[in-house]
């Protein structure tokens, strides 16, 4: 075996030499290789070593997120409030009847159609799943969520209660909420309507509302959800848009309510704001071998190479856990062995993502990231980690060090992105970048660099480490003892394995982050 170390070969003799069995006699030492006699060479008595900066993910996720598991599978349910989201797009208006159709032709309100007193039929959609209040995450195309597709229906409309319907007076004769463009058009303002009832059985993705206008307009106006395209909303792929610059002037929200004296008990409305995951945990394994005649050898330096080679190997499963943490993927393949999700594979797939190339990012262009990835309707997570490669991490020092040493008048006034301290946690050194979006805890991640991964945001507090646990037996890190014989050679080996049975659990992709290549 490839592990098996001899005595000669760890003392520094080799060859045919190593034994003293083929050169001259072994009283006269021809065959043992002892040095220049009378030649100190001004040995020292310590080894320099260097000391890297091995695994940060593994160190954070183990010390502040790790859960025992009982269950090698296990499930976990996320929550996600639905009080900010009672928001739907208009797909069809009318002022006369109820009776819509789901998506309308025409933008356009003629003058002193939705003034104060008047009557409006509107059909409402959205983009959010009802069922666990799933929406979409920035940048994540394979799970669009389309306004008014399955699973979507505005449960939450009421009677008695206000809805803020934003428009534009500039009616479009060339849709600006096309398909190709990047940015809407501001919302110049809002109709307020109070609903008079609501029909939600006649429809099973749209909610159709009866209004009456409090706040109205006397002039000809367009309603900011509608497009020349027959509501080309439903498909335009909003997962890659900025809530704040390219949704939020679609959006139709509830802004209270208002009833009369002595009218009775409203009507009221449940969601369902829980969703279910799952993961499962995967066994690492680390052996080591040597034969009992190594272990009782003295040697220079580090006199037991027993402790040495523990002490490696302990650092080498660290280094695996490490990378399978943040590179692994949820799979069981045809043996039956389990893998975890690592956190590169997760947030890849479900988290925000966004692009950073070193050479043309901007600051400016960064801090739109920043704000579409902390925009509090989207994600109001803290505790973010921002594990990087090397080009990134210079990067960032780049930006803020120029904003520090040229743009700062004093501690009163400084720029809004710029390095404000450096600290170490849990022996990691973490770098403090304050943005308006609140400060950044940067680490440097040596296993990030070659990859396309420039940039990992992840949430500690929604991610967790998972040892499986249970009946009185820990696997998070087990040694295992045995005395084998090699086979064909009557060496007698002591092997001790490294089992560790653990595994990535993950919530909320809208609080993780990554920018890549």
């Amino acid at each position: 075996m490839a592990d098996i170390f001899e005595n000669g070969l760890l003392t520094g003799i080799s060859g045919d030499n190593a034994l003293g069995a083929t050169a001259g006699s072994v009283r006269d030492g021809d065959g043992l290789d002892t040095g220049a006699l009378r030649r100190k060479f001004n040995f020292g008595d310590r080894v320099s070593e260097l000391n890297l900066s091995q695994d940060p993910f593994f160190r954070f996720v183990s010390k502040v997120s790790k859960t025992a598991t009982d269950d090698p599978a296990f499930k976990f349910t996320e929550k996600r409030g639905s009080w900010h989201k009672r928001y739907a797009y208009v797909t069809n208006y009318s002022a006369t009847s109820g009776a819509l159709a789901l998506a309308g032709t025409d933008a356009a309100v003629a003058a002193t159609a939705a003034e104060a007193g008047d009557d409006a039929y509107f059909a409402m959609a959205t983009d959010y799943k009802s069922e666990g209040n799933i929406q979409n995450v920035q940048g994540q195309t394979s799970a669009d969520i389309t306004v008014g597709m399955a699973g979507t229906q505005p449960s939450f409309f009421l009677p008695g209660q206000l809805v803020k319907v934003p428009y534009n007076t500039t009616v479009a004769t060339t849709s600006w909420l096309d398909a190709d463009a990047d940015k809407s058009t501001a919302a110049e303002n809002y109709l307020v309507c109070k609903i008079v009832s609501v029909d939600t059985s006649s429809y099973s993705t749209h909610a159709v509302i009866k209004t009456k206008v409090v706040k109205g307009e006397a002039a000809a106006f367009e309603f900011t959800s509608f497009s020349d395209h027959n509501n080309a909303l439903d498909a335009i792929d909003i997962s890659s848009k900025s809530i704040s610059e390219y949704l939020e002037p679609k959006r139709c929200y509830v802004v209270g309510s208002a009833h009369s004296e002595g009218s009775g008990y409203p009507e009221t409305w449940k969601d369902q704001p829980y969703g279910t995951g799952y993961g499962q945990t995967q066994i690492w394994k680390t052996a080591m071998a040597m034969t009992n005649t190594m272990r009782a050898t003295s040697l220079k330096y580090e006199q037991n190479e027993w402790s040495r080679i523990w002490r490696e190997k302990l650092i080498e499963h660290k280094f695996d856990i490490e990378q399978s943490l943040l590179f692994g993927s949820q799979y069981v393949d045809g043996d039956g062995v389990q893998y975890t999700q690592g956190a590169v594979d997760f947030v890849v797939n479900y988290g925000n993502k966004f692009s950073l190339d070193v050479d043309t990012k901007t600051a400016d262009d960064f801090l739109d990231d920043m704000s579409s990835y902390m925009d509090p309707r989207y994600n109001n997570a803290s505790g973010t980690v921002f594990f990087c490669s090397t080009a990134v991490f210079n990067w960032l020092h780049k930006l803020g060090g120029f904003f520090k040493n040229n743009l700062e008048m004093s501690s009163n006034y400084r720029a809004d992105m710029a390095i404000t301290g450096k600290k170490k946690v849990m022996g990691i050194d973490i770098t403090t970048i304050s943005t308006p979006y609140g400060d950044m805890n940067v680490a440097r991640n040596i296993h990030l660099d070659g990859t396309n991964i420039k940039l990992l945001g992840v949430n500690m507090s929604n991610c967790k480490y998972r040892p499986l646990v249970g009946n009185g037996i820990n696997r998070d890190t087990s040694v295992y003892v045995g005395v084998q014989t090699l086979e064909n050679s009557g060496i007698d080996r002591r092997v001790d394995l490294i089992l560790t049975e653990a595994g990535m659990q993950w919530e909320m992709p809208e609080s993780h982050a990554v920018w890549t290549a």
